[in-house]
């Protein structure tokens, strides 16, 4: 896939994604090489649209997200991205960055994934760069390790790699291979204390993360098997698996992470009973309280209203397998 412009504003949209089997940790934090490889699913519904445009006029680069504007460590990220696109595309121009969200973010749904996906692709287009869909993975991944497997669509694998030419992710099943629901329990939608870029740089502080790592390639051959044979129970068992042991590193990093809260684990406990009366329901939880509860089509109205009814969850939205990020707009 190629994704081509010669303007000077270009508008993208991209989606988040939920990790089956876990980031956390990286070989290179500088450019977000993961410790391991990862699998995912892009959630249609759910976006992020971004818009960039590079103007003569601009002192600087600036941010806004959801109409606010964002001036710390967030504009840092974004103009690092940028500079890295300016090089690429020998531009020497500022550019304005205006970003949307239609769900909470911060809050461990994904939303620096779809973020940096979007501005990777805009400010390319906008850029006039033209870039392979790896080329565009790689880029998004040195905002948010998570972004990279927001520009391919369906179910994505993020090969770890070693370098930065040969960590990037790719679509391997399309988004109608398996009829999966993403009910997203929100318990919370606060921005997180705890970002995940501070978290990775915790990882290697607990005893117990050299054991995830080692065991990583075994996980990821069950689940990917599991995906492609639409083996719900295998699937299952395996993220949910994936998901304790990813947040058993954050509790016994130092100093400790615990996302989860008492609403939290009530999602968990619900799911395993769901399944345990032959219900298919699957529990994974990100760097954030709330969890994403996975069923199967068929299965998810029945599972909404059971999830809805617990104390303490205050909306439940749903996405299916989405697409690639794509580019909605172009101009001068």
């Amino acid at each position: 896939m190629w994704y081509t412009t010669h303007m000077h504003t270009a508008t993208a949209l991209a989606l988040p994604n939920i990790a089956f089997i876990k980031y956390w940790g990286d070989q290179d934090p500088c450019l977000r090489i993961p410790a391991n490889g990862s699998l995912s699913m892009n959630l249609a519904g759910l976006y992020t649209r971004t818009r960039v445009t590079f103007a003569t006029e601009l002192p600087e680069d600036t941010l806004t997200v959801n109409e606010q504007a964002i001036t710390d460590v967030g504009l840092e990220r974004v103009s690092t991205l940028l500079d890295c696109v300016r090089e690429l595309a020998g531009v020497r121009l500022f550019a304005t960055v205006e970003s949307y969200s239609n769900f909470p973010i911060g809050a461990g749904i994904a939303s620096s994934a779809s973020a940096f996906a979007a501005l990777s692709l805009a400010a390319s287009a906008a850029a006039g760069r033209q870039l392979t869909e790896s080329e565009l993975s790689r880029l998004a991944r040195s905002g948010s390790g998570s972004a990279c497997r927001s520009i391919p669509g369906g179910f994505v694998e993020w090969q770890a790699g070693s370098s930065d030419e040969d960590s990037y992710a790719f679509t391997f099943a399309p988004p109608e291979h398996w009829d999966l629901v993403d009910c997203i329990v929100i318990v919370n939608q606060a921005h997180k204390a705890v970002g995940s870029t501070a978290g990775h740089a915790l990882a290697l502080t607990s005893p117990l993360q050299p054991a995830r790592v080692q065991d990583a390639p075994r996980r990821l051959d069950i689940c990917r098997r599991a995906i492609l044979q639409r083996d719900f129970q295998a699937f299952a068992e395996i993220i949910e698996l994936d998901s304790n042991l990813m947040h058993s590193i954050m509790i016994t990093s130092t100093p400790p992470l615990l996302y989860w809260q008492p609403a939290t684990l009530a999602v968990m406990r619900a799911v395993q009973e769901l399944r345990q009366t032959g219900i298919p329901a699957a529990y994974t939880i990100d760097a954030g309280p709330n969890v994403h509860v996975l069923t199967q089509s068929s299965s998810a109205s029945q599972v909404i209203a059971h999830l809805a009814r617990l104390d303490g969850v205050q909306q439940i939205l749903t996405a299916s397998p989405g697409g690639p990020a794509i580019l909605v707009e172009a101009g001068c």
